[in-house]
């Protein structure tokens, strides 16, 4: 069973075939999947396939609000990821994360990392988390600064799979010891 993780605002729980809808409500917008590197959703039976062939990995969670209970963005840890020049070690993931339009600029995603870091460090065997983001996506910058990542490097000229392109990707890291002094401050 997948774990269910709880913030102030909002919920972390496994993605499921109902939430289709919800999912093509909010990934069907180009301003929300073309930033991250995928093309938008096209219908509900195309939101319901991502469900069940990338949503459905271990340690990826719908963002639940709530105030409302619907889906309204997705989290996730993925291992082994395409990271371009960084080879990850066995303690080390991926962090990935995107938020519906109407949702922006209120502090969710924030939220939502922070809690999955901490699942990240405290309950699996992670000692580093990875983030990247496409050259232009500054509302994930400021995300991943809010959240205590640091800036690693950037690499040029990088294909974007999913959309036959190349583009400009920035990292940004955070580890267990840097994670634990931020929230022990904030805490």
């Amino acid at each position: 069973m997948k774990t269910i993780i709880e913030t102030k605002r909002l919920i972390l729980r496994p993605w499921h075939e109902k939430d289709a809808e919800a999912l093509y409500k909010y990934a069907s917008d180009p301003r929300v999947g073309l930033i991250a590197g995928w093309p938008p959703h096209t219908s509900i039976e195309h939101s319901r396939e991502i469900i069940h062939t990338v949503l459905s990995n271990d340690e990826i969670y719908a963002v639940i609000l709530k105030k409302t209970g619907e889906p309204i963005g997705s989290i996730g840890l993925i291992r082994n990821a395409r990271t371009y020049s960084v080879a990850m070690g066995n303690s080390e993931c991926e962090i990935g994360y995107w938020i519906g339009v109407p949702y922006w600029g209120q502090g969710l995603i924030p939220e939502a990392i922070g809690e999955l870091l901490q699942h990240a460090f405290q309950d699996l065997p992670l000692n580093v988390v990875w983030c990247e983001y496409y050259d232009g996506n500054e509302q994930s910058r400021r995300v991943q600064e809010k959240t205590g990542f640091r800036y690693h490097h950037t690499e040029t000229d990088k294909p974007c799979p999913m959309l036959n392109e190349r583009r400009t990707v920035h990292f940004s890291k955070i580890t267990k010891d840097e994670f634990l002094k931020k929230y022990a401050r904030h805490k």
